[in-house]
C-alpha cells in the first residue's frame, strides 16, 4: 500500500498519477473525492485532500465547483512527457555511460538488451 520512503501524499499522487497513465482515468473524467480515497485507503481526509490539491496545482487535475476533480485536457500527454523526460535521465543517460565505460558500442549494447526482452510469450 504505502511505505516509509515519503509522505502518503506524494504517494497517492504518484499513485493517480499512474491510474491516469494505465487508462484507469481517462481526461475529463472525474476521479475519487477526497472522502471515497481516505474512506477506501483509510488515510486522514486531509492527506488525500493534499494529493489531490498537489495535482490540481500541477494542472493534472482541475476542480469543477460542486461536483469535484477531474482529469485535466491534456493531462496524459503532459505525464507521459515528463515521465520519458525522467526515464531518460535516470535510466537511460546512466546506462549509456556504463556502457560507454565497459567499452561496449551502440549495436553490443542493443544486442544485449535484446537478448534480455522477453518475447510476448514469456511475459
Amino acid at each position: 500500500m504505502f511505505d516509509d520512503s515519503r509522505p502518503i501524499f506524494q504517494q497517492l499522487a504518484d499513485r493517480i498519477i499512474g491510474d491516469i497513465l494505465r487508462g484507469r482515468y481517462a481526461e475529463g473524467q472525474q476521479v475519487p473525492s477526497t472522502n471515497e480515497l481516505s474512506g477506501f485507503l483509510r488515510i486522514n481526509p486531509a492527506t488525500a485532500g493534499k494529493a489531490l490539491g498537489l495535482l490540481v496545482d500541477r494542472g493534472i487535475l482541475e476542480k469543477r465547483r460542486g461536483i469535484g476533480m477531474f482529469v485535466a485536457e491534456g493531462a496524459k500527454d503532459r505525464l507521459t512527457r515528463e515521465r520519458q523526460e525522467h526515464f531518460v535521465h535516470d535510466f537511460v543517460q546512466p546506462l549509456l555511460a556504463e556502457a560507454a565505460a565497459l567499452g561496449l558500442d551502440r549495436s553490443e549494447l542493443i544486442r544485449l538488451i535484446d537478448a534480455e526482452t522477453p518475447t510476448p510469450r514469456e511475459m
